[in-house]
């Protein structure tokens, strides 16, 4: 029987195809795709940590006082059955060979099977038995993590490679930033999560994956079992689990429709974005890793205008990278871009982008109760000044291969402006002392706390630039956890607050002649295209994968008819609806305009 699942759409289109599940544990478990001539020692590995959690079952019965209660010596026995049951291991094993999971996620995956089998037994003694089966698997996850890693796969894979002739869609409770920078280059064509909001990290990367995605869907991980076949509607945010074929068949239409609109939105690449009144527009993109600098150049953006640093930083269970993994990781981003400009992001990690393997003093905002309020961004970097400068010094140093800007995140005040500024004249005069060769560098603050943006005129006597980050902004000025899907709903880039800051900030910086552009969410979505170009915008930084569909709607635009109507939208209560109607009124004029 098919089944409906509504949550918040994140990323638009539609997809189709076996779910694949990443199941919830006490353990921390890696998921990697292993290749194929990789699979036996893989199949080995596992049953290899299965005969040492089996000793230790072994030993620990052996090891009972006299005086212990029999039961204790039957819970084991059970333990050590479940242990060697075909229906754990053999099928596990099965995951290995069949999906090139590693040995945790093929555990994992098994466990998730096997868990629904015990809810659906009618006995209640059996069902209670599910509680045995996770204490075995997590013991058997914990010698799996003992051992030797799995390698990674090769990046060229395709979802062939490892779901057969059908396309795989993730399904997760939720889905941790270091998995998403391994799926990223991954087989998986659609992303549905339980929890998260239309800016959470999940849905960041699915819409730089330009593959549909669904968050906050409650009980999606519940009830969407390993296998099952389902539709991914990121255009409406629902997920249809076991489809009809009628249905099927209507969103594989869509599918295809989606597919020839982006086929002829692509042609557009390299058409230099200007308006219908000859106003130039700057397209950049928003990128996580050197490597997404070729697809940047491909989509036709005019440079990179983020570069989200703190990827570098995720993922690693040892330390940090020093300065010069980062310096090599800055050089191969900026080379990549052939001489056009790169904006990197000092390190922004916290609230939803929180790092492992940091010492304890580095992890004293896990404490707080709300971790976007606590020690991130800069607060995190003026809190670690070594940390701090080493990134700099290698920005710095990145510099000298082509034009970089650096941004800084989350400023609030002129404290932490000039503790900022002290930081990198320090890194320049440590370079200076040592001679390794840097470069000048544009200095740039992002506009994402209100307090920011009401005193604006501080920013623009130090920096050289500003940048409005939509998705802390909306956050930040709504007191709204942005991660949370219990109060997701309520994000609203539409509010009215939220527009006067970004119209006051954008007139404030260009009259003082200085670059502003907007790197948030709000950049990429074409339905705020119009109304940011009349508030002044002229530079926009996105996911490649938006560049065509926010460039069609720069070619469409007639700024001298948009910029009267923004006083309009900002006095209405509801900005949303008169932004629409305005607008719309305007695309007429437009067309109307072209066709004489």
């Amino acid at each position: 029987m098919s089944i409906q699942i509504f949550g918040l759409p994140v990323s638009r289109g539609v997809a189709i195809g076996r779910a694949v599940l990443v199941a919830s544990s006490r353990v921390d478990v890696p998921h990697v795709f292993i290749d194929s001539s990789l699979i036996d020692g893989e199949v080995a590995r596992l049953y290899t940590a299965r005969d040492v959690v089996a000793d230790e079952f072994e030993a620990l019965k052996r090891d009972l006082p006299a005086d212990a209660p029999a039961e204790l010596a039957a819970l084991l026995d059970v333990h050590q059955m479940l242990l060697q049951d075909e229906a754990l291991m053999g099928a596990a094993a099965d995951w290995i060979r069949q999906r090139h999971y590693n040995a945790e996620w093929a555990v994992s995956a098994q466990l998730e099977v096997l868990a629904r089998q015990f809810d659906e037994m009618e006995d209640p003694y059996i069902r209670e038995r599910k509680a045995d089966l996770e204490q075995v698997i997590e013991r058997l996850l914990r010698s799996l993590s003992r051992g030797e890693p799995s390698a990674v796969p090769d990046a060229n894979r395709t979802t062939r490679d490892f779901g057969g002739d059908e396309p795989l869609v993730l399904v997760a409770n939720d889905i941790a930033p270091a998995d998403m920078l391994s799926f990223k280059r991954s087989v998986f064509t659609g992303f549905v999560t339980d929890v998260g909001g239309k800016t959470s990290h999940t849905a960041i990367v699915a819409r730089s994956m330009d593959i549909p995605a669904v968050v906050g869907a409650r009980q999606a991980s519940s009830l969407i079992r390993q296998d099952d076949c389902i539709i991914i509607d990121g255009d409406a945010g629902l997920v249809i689990v076991d489809p009809s074929p009628i249905v099927l068949e209507e969103y594989r239409f869509r599918q295809r429709q989606s597919e020839l609109e982006r086929s002829r939105l692509a042609r557009l690449r390299h058409t230099p974005a200007v308006t219908l009144d000859g106003e130039r527009v700057e397209l950049l993109a928003n990128i996580e890793m050197p490597e997404d600098g070729p697809g940047a150049l491909e989509s036709g953006a005019v440079g990179v205008g983020l570069f989200r640093s703190e990827f570098l930083f995720m993922g690693r269970s040892d330390n940090l990278p020093d300065e010069e993994e980062q310096y090599d990781a800055y050089r191969r981003a900026v080379e990549a871009m052939k001489g056009l400009p790169v904006v990197i992001r000092t390190v922004d990690v916290g609230a939803d982008k929180p790092l492992e393997g940091m010492s304890a003093s580095e992890l004293r905002h896990e404490s707080v109760l709300n971790p976007a309020l606590g020690l991130r961004a800069i607060r995190w970097s003026l809190a670690e000044p070594s940390m701090f400068r080493r990134q700099l010094r290698a920005l710095l140093r990145a510099a000298h291969h082509g034009p970089v800007k650096i941004m800084i995140p989350m400023l609030a005040s002129q404290r932490e402006i000039r503790q900022t500024l002290d930081n990198i004249a320090h890194a320049r005069r440590q370079l200076a002392d040592s001679g390794k060769p840097f470069g000048e560098v544009e200095l740039g603050a992002m506009i994402e706390v209100p307090a920011a943006a009401l005193t604006l005129p501080v920013f623009l006597r130090y920096f050289d630039f500003v940048s409005i980050g939509t998705n802390d902004l909306i956050q930040y000025t709504l007191a709204i956890d942005r991660a949370d899907e219990a109060v997701a709903h309520l994000y609203d880039p539409w509010h009215p607050a939220v527009l006067q800051l970004m119209h006051s900030t954008i007139q404030q910086a260009r009259a003082a002649g200085k670059g502003v552009s907007v790197c948030g969410e709000m950049a990429g979505d074409p339905t705020f295209t119009e109304l940011l170009l009349a508030m002044g915008l002229r530079t926009f930084s996105m996911h490649p994968s938006q560049i065509a569909s926010v460039k069609q709607r720069v070619l469409r635009a007639d700024t001298r008819r948009l910029a009267p109507l923004v006083d309009a939208v900002l006095r209405s209560e509801e900005p949303e609806a008169t932004c629409v109607e305005l607008f719309s009124q305007g695309g007429s004029s437009h067309a109307t305009q072209m066709r004489a």
